[in-house]
């Protein structure tokens, strides 16, 4: 405990910088005793001094997501096999990792769409990335062979349909889907195990794995990377990077 409060007042004033382990016993209890009693009579010190240390970490962490980003921005902007979609030439990329199971990725589903159309100038990517069990996995198979099989437009409606079904992704409700969006069922459905969907969703998942992504929906925003859906809204955010960039 002793060693955890130096270090938070050092966080807070690195002037201040001393060696503990140089003191001899006696005075380190000394020193304890008098952090002790000066933090007692002043508690606002140590609230501040943790919330300085949070938000170093926080800096830190999201230095570190760009770096990530940078590293592998031709797996995560120009891969071969992720749908693209809203301005192709646009100014600004927009990566969602999705799970089509994933409740926080159905109530935002909307939002994402909203932003690309008013925008205007958001190019946008998506990655199937099922954790969540075999119907997350069975969706992101069909979404994938949908791809594959019927081009970018079929794809957008599989993933409107995948990202609103109530139901389990049976295979009896993913050829109802396929019929719904004009696709050959038989055919969308003998593809989803096939090596070529397989090798989609691999790759989704090894490139996550290095850039230690865990949860959907995660987006990259240009240089940034979103774990999870910012507090301030995606279309503020998504505004505030675009001006962090453009600045």
């Amino acid at each position: 405990m002793k060693a955890l409060i130096a270090a938070l007042l050092l966080s807070a004033a690195p002037a201040m910088a001393f060696d503990i382990d140089a003191m001899s016993d006696d005075e380190k209890a000394a020193f304890g005793e008098a952090v002790r009693e000066y933090l007692m009579a002043n508690p606002e010190v140590l609230i501040e001094s943790i919330g300085v240390l949070e938000s170093r970490n926080a800096e830190n962490a999201a230095e570190n997501d760009k770096l990530l980003v940078s590293q592998f921005q031709d797996e995560i902007f120009s891969d071969d096999h992720s749908w693209v979609g809203g301005n192709p030439d646009g100014d600004l990329t927009v990566v969602e990792f999705i799970d089509y199971r994933c409740g926080v990725c159905r109530r935002f589903n909307q939002e994402v769409h909203d932003l690309v159309e008013a925008d205007g100038n958001i190019r946008l990517v998506m990655k199937e990335f099922p954790i969540l069990g075999q119907d997350s996995d069975s969706s992101a198979r069909f979404a994938v062979a949908v791809k594959q099989e019927a081009g970018d437009e079929a794809y957008m409606k599989a993933h409107d349909a995948l990202i609103t079904l109530r139901e389990p992704a049976t295979l009896e409700n993913l050829k109802a889907i396929a019929v719904d969006i004009g696709v050959d069922a038989e055919a969308v459905v003998a593809a989803m195990n096939t090596e070529a969907v397989s090798e989609v969703l691999r790759k989704n998942h090894q490139l996550a794995e290095k850039m230690a992504i865990q949860g959907t929906p995660t987006f990259v925003v240009g240089d940034e990377l979103l774990r999870g859906v910012p507090q301030a809204g995606l279309t503020a955010t998504v505004n505030e990077i675009r001006a962090r960039q453009e600045g």
